[in-house]
């Protein structure tokens, strides 16, 4: 039944209107801007060798098979504008207004704005200059479309099954309204009040915010950067377990036909633990981790990556390494450290 509703769930999807305007991106586009990134991002190798033991009625034998190591993409983080605006349209098609009703339903008479102007709103005025690039923005992470057929391939061995499940919204901010909105409870927290703890860059020379509090808010005269630290911020929760905010955390281990070693927690600028492929507004194939030092660079890491509709999505690539499940695991040898 479960399988059923999934593919269901694909079916309605796949086969959604897809129309376009700046600012969006649709699923066969997030799959063609992938592939074209796979020799840069995936980065696979065998990396080692599992050992197995396997008994028949008669006797026992040891069996081999070879650990590969690779990143795949685990999910879209969109960050964009307008609540239920997501710019993937076939998900701003399918859970666009249930997130304006929740959101409005959660914090509707707590704010003296209306929900669905937050985006893009601006704290401070001229004379409170301090403030003036304090911008709200919306997040989402969801299971990546290709996500779910790394179950298919898994079998040969030379592919790792992917924590995640395509098209499942692991977090919506508009579900998140209390502490995305109003940073509860972490800005009470040491990282959100102290300068330099958990920053995104290197600090105190370049950075581009702090990862806390993990909220929608961020103080950054560069769009994209803006955007970037939301979504680094998503996927610092959603990858954690017991997080103050309401989500539903990646997790997943070996699976009936592997062993598999999942990767850890995500963490700024350190690649080891995810990258980021920038879908929109700027098609890129390769992958890199936000934090970039552009201080030299006369336009900034943001020249050329902005939306005139606001609106952002990145493909989060994750390191994995696996083996194929050849009976009862006894053990394995590395060859390298993987991600190397």
């Amino acid at each position: 039944m479960k399988t059923a509703l999934h593919r269901g769930w694909l079916i309605l999807l796949l086969w959604m209107p897809l129309g376009a305007h700046t600012g969006t991106i649709t699923t066969p586009e997030i799959i063609a801007q992938t592939t074209s990134a796979a020799l840069s991002c995936m980065r696979w190798m065998p990396v080692g060798m599992c050992f197995w033991l396997r008994c028949s009625i008669y006797e026992c034998s040891v069996e081999t098979s070879v650990k590969v190591g690779h990143y795949q993409p685990d999910a879209v983080v969109s960050s964009y504008n307008e609540l239920g605006g997501n710019p993937w349209i076939e998900i701003r098609s399918t859970l666009g207004v249930a997130q304006q009703s929740a959101a409005n339903g959660l914090l509707g008479s707590l704010l003296a704005v209306p929900i669905d102007s937050a985006g893009n709103r601006t704290e401070g005025g001229q004379g409170n200059k301090d403030h003036r690039n304090l911008v709200f923005r919306e997040t989402d992470v969801i299971g990546h479309p290709v996500s779910s057929l790394t179950s298919v391939v898994a079998s040969t061995g030379y592919l790792c099954n992917s924590q995640t499940t395509s098209f499942f919204p692991y977090f919506l901010s508009a579900l998140d309204a209390l502490s995305w909105r109003m940073e509860i409870p972490e800005m009470f927290y040491p990282a959100s009040l102290i300068p330099g703890m958990r920053e995104i860059g290197t600090w105190p020379l370049q950075t581009w915010g702090g990862v806390y509090p993990r909220t929608g808010w961020t103080t950054q005269a560069e769009e994209p950067k803006a955007a970037a630290i939301n979504a680094q911020r998503a996927g610092d929760i959603v990858t954690r377990m017991g997080q103050p905010h309401i989500y539903v955390p990646i997790t997943g281990g070996s699976s009936s036909r592997q062993r598999v070693w999942s990767p850890g927690a995500l963490v700024e600028d350190k690649p080891d633990t995810g990258e980021w492929q920038m879908l929109l507004p700027k098609p890129e194939s390769t992958c890199k981790v936000f934090g970039t030092n552009d201080l030299a660079s006369i336009t900034g890491w943001g020249g050329g990556r902005v939306d005139a509709q606001g609106d952002y999505a990145w493909n989060l690539w994750r390191p994995y390494s696996c083996c194929q499940d050849r009976g009862i695991f006894l053990f394995n040898i590395d060859w390298i450290n993987y991600p190397p």
